[in-house]
């Protein structure tokens, strides 16, 4: 906490600092943040749950798929970066660390989830039974993990005050 941030004018009206105008609004960027990654969170896991009826043994599907969790992963680790710096600059390190975690666990997501489907992608065909299982898995294994991400990041949120 700092001290001190409001102060008395002679004139009877008080006046707030300008860092704690600064932390104010790096807090309203961090709030916007969290608003914007339980969004982000709520539309994938909406979205991807209707693609398991997909059989994913063509390209197209497979690529789809892919491509959502690839576009998924970096919406959270940019908007999770965002949420980092924000509550770094504010002096909140817990919602800093959080985010960070966040951003983390999509760069994580991306690296790991996406090379894999990449990598059973290419070699996938459509009678290729073992290699739809394998991908079929890795979407619902990406499912899974974005359902506890949300749950941990809701969880989160209720612990912290803005």
């Amino acid at each position: 906490m700092r001290a001190h941030l409001e102060f008395d004018r002679p004139n009877g009206r008080r006046a707030v600092s300008a860092q704690a105008t600064a932390d104010g609004s790096m807090l309203i960027v961090a709030l916007i943040s969290s608003v914007v990654l339980l969004v982000w969170m709520g539309f994938f896991l909406m979205g991807s749950l209707p693609l398991l009826i997909l059989k994913h043994d063509t390209p197209v599907d497979s690529r789809f798929i892919r491509g959502l969790f690839n576009v998924y992963y970096v919406a959270i680790m940019s908007t999770a970066t965002v949420g980092a710096l924000s509550g770094a600059l504010a002096g909140r390190a817990a919602i800093a660390l959080a985010f960070g975690g966040v951003a983390g666990i999509g760069f994580a997501g991306r690296r790991w989830l996406v090379a894999r489907m990449d990598l059973v992608r290419s070699t996938m065909t459509a009678d290729d039974s073992p290699a739809i299982a394998r991908f079929r898995r890795l979407h619902i294994a990406g499912m899974l993990a974005n359902v506890a991400l949300l749950a941990v990041f809701c969880f989160g949120l209720t612990r912290v005050s803005f």
